[in-house]
């Protein structure tokens, strides 16, 4: 629509495309409402929308993804999470354990990552592992302590949620929802959570395209969630040195393509502790919106993935560095909290 066009203008438009079969998304930016017509209609003569008081400009969304592409939004969405604006300027850092395992050892955790300028908790009550005789997570009980260490240090929640049944449950502790990789295509589960009021944290698949990827964040914004989070966090290719292929070129593409704000996760993406400050300092250079990092009281004794862990004397190390690297692009990353 043109900048400065009227509801009743806007209300005409509406009406003219649901008459003619669409189903209609309005999306309001600063100074500009966006109409977004959903429809499979190759042979729709965009002219009779064209002249409508108040319509700009009707082009078609070519991309398979709609909602996620920039053909449908040209602004990068920012997404305000407990007052931290995500996609923004500042370029923001979750971090914790890979599981929750105990009360004391979330409270240091929160404590640590917190001080050192991480906005987010993370941490798995629920676990999905390659073997099930590994250890699965505590349930709702680690969700209690995750969420108690959150508040007890002023951050937001991140936890994942892995099937249909746990999302009520999770909805209560978490801020954000989490779909690992190996859920990325659990098209049910995406559906649900795009009915979902919170925001949702979107992994890339181990064998995913970026479109399939795009496709997958489609499935939650196309039920009306539009704060999806994107998340690089390796591919699985033919080398065997790191447990994963961080693919970072990943980050500017999804750029290109999609207003969606991107992540990029070290820890797994390289599956190995000395590899992940060199891949962080690597994400944020190359325009990620944020990190995922695991950090551990005592790596050696994680129940699950301690080798990729980074002690806390080098998550402090983690965040001096990218500090530096965000400054030379123009961005910033939290300072430390005062002792």
């Amino acid at each position: 629509m043109e900048q400065g066009a009227s509801e009743a203008q806007i209300e005409a438009v509406i009406e003219h495309l649901n008459a003619h079969g669409f189903d209609v998304h309005r999306s309001s930016g600063v100074n500009q409402t966006v109409l977004g017509a959903i429809g499979v209609k190759p042979d729709f003569d965009t002219r009779i929308i064209s002249v409508i008081d108040g319509v700009a400009d009707v082009h078609r969304v070519t991309e398979s993804y709609k909602f996620a592409s920039r053909s449908w939004k040209k602004e990068d969405t920012l997404i305000d999470i407990n007052g931290v604006t995500v996609g923004g300027n500042e370029v923001i850092v979750i971090a914790g354990p890979c599981s929750v395992e105990s009360e004391e050892q979330m409270e240091a955790s929160a404590a640590h990552v917190a001080a050192h300028g991480a906005t987010f908790l993370r941490g798995g009550a629920f676990k999905p592992r390659t073997s099930p005789y590994s250890f699965q997570g505590l349930g709702e009980e680690g969700l209690r302590y995750l969420r108690a260490a959150a508040d007890n240090h002023n951050l937001s929640v991140i936890t994942e949620v892995m099937d249909l049944s746990k999302i009520d449950l999770i909805h209560q502790y978490t801020d954000v929802f989490q779909v690992g990789a190996r859920n990325m295509q659990n098209f049910d589960l995406l559906k649900e959570l795009g009915r979902s009021d919170k925001p949702v944290f979107l992994k890339r698949g181990a064998s995913a395209t970026i479109e399939e990827w795009l496709m997958a964040a489609e499935y939650v914004m196309s039920q009306g969630n539009p704060h999806v989070m994107l998340c690089e966090r390796g591919i699985r290719t033919f080398e065997t040195y790191t447990r994963n292929t961080l693919d970072l070129s990943a980050v500017p593409v999804v750029k290109k393509k999609s207003h969606l704000p991107i992540f990029a996760d070290p820890s797994h993406g390289t599956g190995i502790r000395g590899k992940v400050i060199p891949m962080a300092r690597a994400a944020v250079a190359a325009g990620a919106d944020g990190l995922m990092v695991e950090t551990h009281p005592d790596p050696a004794s994680a129940k699950s993935d301690g080798p990729q862990a980074l002690f806390f004397d080098q998550f402090v190390e983690l965040m001096q560095q990218i500090r530096v690297i965000a400054q030379a692009i123009g961005r910033t990353v939290r300072d430390p909290q005062p002792a």
